[in-house]
């Protein structure tokens, strides 16, 4: 006992001679106590195993049933799917047609890191299992999710508000609204912005003196169309003349949010 006593007072007084900075008391607090499990996440260096985003919708109604979907590459790369469903069904049935649709296409693109969004909430709680669904109908559409998200490493799914998934919606409306007969391919649609009028774009050039506003001009004051104008140009004159007025000699137009601006 006395050695050992001799050696503990050696030990102090070696700390006490020799003091160490900056040194901090320990702080035996656990600060994330709340984090439960830790789960491997996606490998940034792997283009295919990056987070990849997919947004659903389903469309049932007078014309008919469609679903749509959209998958975004990390790089914001848009793919899309419409499908129309030959076949009737509900709201809920569309909605879980579009998820398991959607998931099969990320599938084939072989995505790995996956995160699914779509306006339905109840749709959203049933398949992450928070809500249970007695729907005989329903059922087999909750066993199937549960074998596609098994070959995914990592995917969740999130509710957005319905604002946020027009895209998705406006690809089910159309697959639901459009007749198809069997044997025909329609060709993918291309989706252009542009942000003049296709009737100022015809205007020539080397008409300086002559603006391009002035046949929309002449036929509000004078309801008066340009010599040599088919039919169908006449209405298209009528119908953009419809966005302008003249206040004062001043020519505005009606933008897409009610407010007018001098051309």
């Amino acid at each position: 006992m006395v050695q050992k006593s001799v050696k503990g007072s050696a030990i102090a007084d070696h700390l006490a001679d020799n003091p160490l900075k900056d040194d901090q008391p320990l702080d035996f607090q656990f600060l994330d106590e709340s984090i439960c499990t830790i789960e491997e996440g996606c490998d940034e260096g792997n283009d295919k195993e990056q987070e990849w985003e997919m947004y659903f919708d389903g469309a049932a109604n007078m014309y008919g049933n469609g679903v749509g979907a959209v998958i975004v590459s990390p790089e914001r790369k848009q793919f899309p799917v419409a499908i129309k469903l030959k076949f009737d069904c509900t709201n809920n049935i569309a909605e879980y047609e579009a998820c398991v649709n959607g998931l099969r296409a990320a599938i084939t693109l072989g995505i790995q890191c996956l995160k699914v969004f779509d306006d339905s909430a109840l749709i959203i709680h049933q398949v992450t299992g928070e809500w249970r669904t007695k729907d005989a109908k329903l059922i087999p559409y909750q066993e199937l999710l549960t074998n596609l998200i098994k070959q995914f490493k990592v995917v969740s799914f999130h509710h957005l508000t319905q604002d946020k998934n027009r895209f998705t919606d406006a690809l089910a409306t159309l697959a639901a609204m459009i007749q198809l007969d069997c044997g025909i391919h329609v060709q993918p649609i291309q989706v252009e912005a542009r942000s003049f009028p296709a009737y100022c774009l015809n205007v020539k050039e080397d008409q300086e003196e002559y603006p391009w506003f002035q046949d929309i001009k002449d036929y509000i004051t004078k309801r008066s169309y340009p010599t040599g104008l088919t039919e169908n140009e006449k209405k298209t004159l009528c119908r953009l003349a419809m966005t302008f007025f003249i206040s004062k000699d001043v020519l505005y137009k009606r933008g897409y949010d009610g407010t007018y601006f001098i051309v």
